[in-house]
Formats: C-alpha cells, structure tokens, sequence
C-alpha cells in the first residue's frame, strides 16, 4: 500500500513532527502519595463535548480509536506513529482552538478566522498545515431561501480538523464513506479533504435546482403581473451574490491545489478526484454567473412591465377624465339652454300686478318668442363648440 510522500519514517518517536509536544511531564510522577495533586491538571479547561462532533484515529485507512475528549485523541495519536486524527467540531470554544494550536502548530492567524468566522472562501498554506475556508449552501423548500453556512479545515501531514459553523454540510456521510472506502483513506489527510471539498461541491446541485425552479416561478409571476414579484427577484439576487462569493473562489483554489500535485507528489487517485471536483465547480459557478444574469434581465423587464402598466392605468385615467369632461359639457350646455326659459318664466311667474306687459295682449307671444331664441342661439353656439 502506498504512503504519503510526506509521511514521515515509522521506526522511532522521532519521525513525528518537530513541532508535536512531546508527552506531558505528568505521565512520570514523582515518588510518593500523589493523592492532593491529582485533580488540578483537568481543573483549569474543561472541554465542552458538545462541540466535539467526531474525534477518530486511523491507521492505513481504519478507524483504531474513538476518543471522546481532545486530550485522548492527542494521546492516541502519539501512541500511533502512522496514524492520521480526524477531529470535527462545531462551534468550539476558544480553549479548545487554542489547544488544537498549542498541539498541532496550527498558526494563530488561521485559529483566530476559525474563531471568528464570516471569512470568504480561500486557501493558506502555513508550512507543513493547509489551511482552507469553505461557504456550504443549503437549500431551505419551505422557505424558498438558500442557507449558507461556513467551514475552516486544517490539514497537516497526520491530522485534519473540521471547524463548522452552521449546519451544512453533513461531515458525518463523508466520514462514513471515506470509512467504508479504507484504500483511499489510507492516502492520508489529502484525501479526507477532497471528499469533503466534493461534499460541499455537490451540497450546491440542490442549491442550483432550487433556484431553477425560483426563477422559473418568478418569470411566470412576471408576465402575471405579481406585485410582490419584484421583492422576490431582489431577495432572489441578494442570495445568488452569495451563491457567487461562495463558489468563485473555489475554482481558483482548486486550480491551484492542482497546480502543486507535482511539488507536493500528490496520489493519481487523488488528482483525478480533484479535477472531478474542479469540474463541478466551474459547472456551478457559470450556473449561478447565468442565475443572476437572468435575474439582471428579469427584473428590466418586470421594470418595464410595470412601467407599461402604470401607463396604461394613467391613459385609462387620462380617457376616463376626457370621456367625464365630454358629458360634463353636455350636461352644461343642456343646463344653459334649459336655464334661459327658465329664467324668462320665473320672472312672469311672480304674479306681481304692476310689471310691464302683463296686459298687453301679445306679452304672452312675445315671451314664448324670446324663450325659443335665447334657447336656439345657446344651442347653435355650444354645437359650433362640439359641446353637444
């Protein structure tokens, strides 16, 4: 079975790292009664179980020791000269990332983006430890919103440690698979992160159907003229920048994994499943470069959509008011011809005795007469206006 080339020789302690702290002083007490000193070394950082996850020791690719504290993983890795730990956390402590440090050299920049998290994706290289950031994205149906959560790895010649922050991805079905697969996890800490790095890489299909399927909805919403469309479509390309910060990175970090397979004489296994992986990234990354391309031209035609539609309502507003001012003339005009005779007959209809013409026999004529003119010329002038 083949090694990794940087797998250090197995015939004495001293093939183990430079920087491993060698086993604690404790281990050799002093002579005598120890029994009031005992409790004080496990007193000053309790771990928080919680946070650990999963803490294996492998050796040629099998699982030979489950510890449960991060001090028997420390111990049984020392007690494995060719063994590799893979330690998962959650959303450790401080004490516990700074014990990791203390054990494993791991450099204090890379311990305090760890500790806070909110890092883009990206790849360091401190020595013989990598240092990789990693954005998983989750669909969420029920809420019809992509979830993102953020992943740190250290990888070094003999151990890989997973700090996750949020739920995603699940490192549990990698674990088991890479267990179920002895010959590939034999290659090392390498191998551990390129099936997670697949992991994460293909926890984004879900991600890409989902928001097919949003777009396509949004679209049909569009032309239906939703109202509520257009929050959705910014929501939409809010999540889909996102997608874009997490996903471009990744195709050049893997480029330049690929890049050092020489320098670093990585497996052939392992380059082929790098490449896989290179390969589906880039898939993803120009599907989420068109999601928010389409979702750019989505929301100018939905702008356009709306804009004609408001026109359309201030036009149907603007023949309305015409078509109102049209019958407010008719009314008008029918209301100063009618208003004339009116006016003639409410004066002759006072019965006073003393007004003029009341007896003179062609009064009557003579009023009728004047009704019907004043009625006739309003008639003639509101026509000649179109108003009737």
């Amino acid at each position: 079975m083949s090694e990794r080339p940087d797998r250090r020789p197995s015939p004495s302690a001293a093939k183990r790292p430079s920087w491993r702290r060698p086993a604690s002083p404790a281990a050799t007490p002093p002579a005598g009664p120890p029994a009031s000193p005992q409790p004080a070394p496990s007193a000053p950082t309790p771990p928080n179980h919680r946070s650990v996850i999963d803490s294996a020791v492998y050796r040629d690719g099998r699982r030979v020791a489950s510890p449960t504290t991060l001090a028997d993983t420390f111990r049984r890795l020392r007690e494995e000269p060719d063994g590799m730990a893979w330690i998962g956390l959650h959303r450790p402590t401080e004490p516990e990332l700074h014990s990791l440090a203390a054990e494993f050299n791991l450099h204090e920049l890379a311990v305090e983006d760890a500790l806070e998290a909110h890092q883009r994706p990206k790849l360091e290289r401190y020595g013989d430890t990598l240092f990789v950031v990693l954005r998983a994205a989750r669909y969420l149906d029920a809420q019809e919103e992509v979830e993102f959560s953020e992943l740190h790895v250290f990888v070094g010649p003999d151990f890989l440690i997973t700090v996750r922050h949020g739920g995603a991805p699940d490192l549990s079905t990698v674990r088991h698979r890479m267990e179920e697969t002895p010959d590939l996890l034999s290659l090392g800490p390498e191998a551990a992160l390129y099936a997670i790095l697949d992991a994460v890489v293909d926890g984004y299909a879900p991600v890409v159907e989902g928001v097919q399927t949003d777009i396509d909805e949004i679209e049909t919403e569009v032309f239906r003229g939703d109202p509520a469309v257009s929050r959705r479509i910014y929501e939409l390309s809010r999540e889909m920048v996102e997608f874009q910060r997490a996903t471009r990175p990744l195709v050049g970090m893997l480029h330049g994994l690929m890049a050092g397979f020489a320098k670093y004489g990585t497996d052939e296994e392992l380059q082929r499943y790098l490449r896989d992986v290179a390969d589906h990234v880039t898939h993803t990354s120009e599907r989420v470069d068109g999601f928010r391309q389409a979702l750019t031209e989505i929301l100018t035609v939905n702008a356009t959509l709306v804009s004609q539609q408001q026109n359309a309502e201030m036009r149907a507003l603007a023949e309305a008011g015409f078509e109102q001012n049209e019958e407010i003339k008719k009314v008008s005009s029918w209301a100063a011809i009618l208003f004339a005779p009116t006016l003639v007959g409410t004066i002759y209809g006072m019965n006073f005795e003393s007004m003029p013409e009341l007896g003179w026999s062609f009064g009557y004529p003579l009023a009728i007469c004047l009704m019907g003119v004043i009625c006739a010329s309003l008639y003639v002038i509101f026509k000649r206006r179109d108003w009737l």
